[in-house]
């Protein structure tokens, strides 16, 4: 007996062909595309310029110059060890680095955050005083700081014994507000530590002015992304602006928080200005071997600290959902 096969509940094979996709880049690739040509510059400059640069530096960090011979010698850790042990200049001036650290960046950040939220309200001018707050950042470029710092010194120069005398009673002013702002917040209460803390700030306060413009513009931009419902609907409840400050505003801002954060650290160790960035300049001029062992204990020390801050503050840090 024949079996007859039901051809007609059999799948039909599929002969179309596949439609060959066209490839198209999306958006995103071309963005990414655009993006790498636009740090492209860098990239090369960075590989062809700084690369062989820090390659030497590890080299010196471990050899010495034989006096003799004149020739380089390998030393291994021995200028590590001149450095950390010999070299009682190097601990000494680090640990006042870390000291001004901890001081300089609250303060930048808090003032930062202070002004932007300042400059972020409808005034006239606004755009004005965003310009100004700027300023010194354009100022205290490299070229600029150069012709500044050649001014001053030409102009210090040509002063007499009067001025002598007016930077003398400058100082007498600036120690008698000084007195005046501890007999003050001491009055209101503070301890000891919180007054002496504010009243450094406020003594340095041009310092922290002249440091604070890109944080300041980070600051700007993320307040701006915050939508203005959000605001409409805390007026609505009844909030006050204390409290829409620290439940809306400190929280959307918390991310850009970190990332002055860790911009500030950075800025703070790599300036001209910082006492161990001094140091190193000076030692490379006497020895650059132990001064390339100290400039690579600095950058792990400054990786650590930044490690860790942004460790702490990633904890604390509040990113809104966007569905």
């Amino acid at each position: 007996m024949t079996n007859q096969v039901d051809t007609a509940s059999m799948p039909v094979a599929n002969t179309k062909k596949p439609v060959k996709k066209t490839k198209i880049a999306s958006l995103d690739r071309r963005k990414a595309r655009a993006g790498w040509l636009f740090v492209l510059p860098f990239i090369i400059g960075f590989v062809i310029l700084y690369v062989p640069i820090v390659f030497e530096s590890i080299r010196y960090s471990f050899f010495q110059l034989d006096r003799m011979t004149g020739q380089e010698v390998f030393a291994g850790w021995a200028n590590y060890h001149d450095a950390l042990f010999v070299d009682a200049s190097f601990v000494q001036t680090l640990l006042t680095g870390l000291r001004e650290m901890a001081f300089d960046i609250p303060a930048i950040l808090i003032f930062s955050l202070f002004v932007a939220v300042i400059l972020n309200q409808k005034m006239v001018g606004r755009a004005a005083f965003r310009a100004i707050f700027f300023l010194p950042v354009v100022i205290s470029t490299g070229l600029m700081e150069n012709v500044m710092t050649s001014s001053y010194a030409s102009a210090g120069t040509s002063m007499d014994s009067g001025m002598e005398a007016t930077a003398s009673d400058r100082v007498a002013s600036a120690l008698a507000l000084e007195e005046l702002l501890m007999g003050v917040f001491e009055g209101l209460g503070f301890g000891t530590g919180m007054v002496t803390y504010i009243v450094n700030a406020v003594a340095s306060i041009a310092t922290i002015i002249n440091r604070s413009g890109v944080q300041i513009l980070i600051f700007l931009a993320s307040l701006q992304s915050i939508s203005p419902a959000i605001y409409e609907s805390c007026q609505i409840d009844g909030a006050t602006s204390w409290e829409t400050f620290w439940k809306i505003t400190f929280p959307m801002v918390s991310p850009m928080i970190l990332v002055n954060g860790v911009y500030t650290i950075i800025d703070n160790f790599t300036t001209n200005e910082n006492s161990v960035m001094v140091l190193l300049d000076e030692k490379f001029v006497e020895d650059k071997y132990v001064s390339s062992a100290m400039g690579w204990m600095y950058l792990l020390v400054v990786l650590l600290i930044v490690g860790i801050v942004a460790a702490i503050f990633s904890a604390y840090v509040f990113y809104q959902r966007r569905d």
